[in-house]
């Protein structure tokens, strides 16, 4: 049995309104659902035989007839006033939230989560919730970071950064870089394909079949690179990859590499090598800066949109995808900008290593 209720009583023009409203394509799904359950009370439905056609809960038929009897068409228009909670936290245990949240963790964990914590200070785990987010409180995260140490930090910074906002005139400036030990993953079994209502599955385990490094030289101008796979990544590996640059660049250009201490990039014979060829100049990044390579950035887009994902049934197969990817790459390149001045890392650092010291 519906329960009874008497018709909703409207207008004319009131029902012409929300009528155009359930017509109107533009019409926010949210009004439509309120005019509808409008309408129907007008035709006399029960509240529950309206919920029960138009998918939603008796609660919400009551709110919407109650809502509509009360402030007619401008009141399906706004959501309705929040109640008051009747237990209003006290500043104190907001307090005790607060400092048993930043000073203390649980006996048997890392840190706490709601639950943990409300159990243990005898509240609902929705009361901390409420304070974390308020306090901008996340104790399940963590942000990882690595100070340099290195001697010339600032002259080093100093000059890459000068690269990328002030580049030399008629020069081109390279970001290299070796993404090692690319993994070449043949899954062991087909996954199920995308559609609507589930991802796309692969299975966790799979097949090596060897792997390559790809050696990359990224235009900070232009946003092209230059690419290579190579079997190993030794000295040797690099200089091929030198004469590859000096082949696919203009000859008249001056070429300044950012490239990190990698000991291949520093050994004699690539020492040698920049003395025979004057235009090659490199500009070593500090220790633990991998973050001041743009080529880096490069090597996390490949990797996510055409690596991780991927299965490869040899390593051709992935050199292939890699250098496919390349050709696409270079056939609409967007060039990562830098921002950041020199005088803003250096304050940045600055809180940092405050910051860490006053931790401990």
């Amino acid at each position: 049995m519906w329960d009874s209720a008497p018709p909703l009583s409207m207008e004319p023009e009131q029902k012409a309104q929300l009528e155009a409203w359930v017509r109107a394509p533009a019409t926010p799904q949210k009004i439509v659902l309120r005019s509808r359950i409008c309408l129907l009370a007008h035709q006399g439905l029960g509240n529950r035989q309206i919920a029960r056609q138009l998918h939603t809960s008796r609660p919400t038929v009551l709110l919407w007839r109650a809502r509509f009897a009360q402030s007619g068409v401008p009141g399906l228009e706004h959501e309705p006033p929040r109640k008051v909670s009747s237990r209003r936290l006290d500043g104190e245990l907001i307090k005790r939230i607060v400092d048993t949240t930043l000073q203390t963790t649980p006996a048997d964990a890392t840190h706490w989560s709601t639950r943990t914590l409300a159990s243990h200070l005898g509240v609902s785990h929705m009361t901390v919730a409420r304070v974390w987010d308020s306090h901008g409180l996340q104790p399940h995260r963590v942000r990882t970071f690595k100070l340099s140490r290195d001697r010339q930090f600032v002259e080093k910074l100093t000059d890459i950064v000068g690269l990328y906002l002030n580049p030399p005139d008629k020069a081109l400036v390279l970001c290299v870089d070796e993404k090692s030990q690319i993994q070449a993953l043949d899954r062991t079994q087909p996954g199920l394909p995308l559609k609507p209502g589930r991802c796309r599955t692969m299975t966790h385990d799979y097949v090596r079949h060897g792997t390559t490094t790809l050696f990359a030289a990224l235009d900070v101008l232009q946003g092209t690179v230059i690419g290579g796979c190579f079997q190993r990544h030794r000295h040797e590996e690099f200089l091929k990859f030198l004469r590859q640059i000096d082949r696919q660049t203009a000859p008249e250009r001056q070429l300044h590499l950012v490239v990190d201490n990698y000991a291949t990039h520093k050994h004699p014979k690539v020492r040698s090598w920049l003395k025979r060829h004057a235009r090659f100049h490199l500009h070593f990044t500090p220790t633990s800066c991998s973050w001041l390579n743009l080529v880096e950035r490069w090597f996390g887009e490949i990797t996510r949109k055409r690596i991780r994902r991927g299965s490869f049934k040899s390593v051709r197969d992935l050199i292939e995808a890699i250098e496919s990817y390349i050709g696409q790459n270079n056939q609409n390149p967007k060039p990562f900008v830098w921002t950041k001045r020199v005088e803003q890392i250096l304050e940045k650092v600055g809180h940092c290593k405050a910051a860490t010291v006053t931790a401990h």
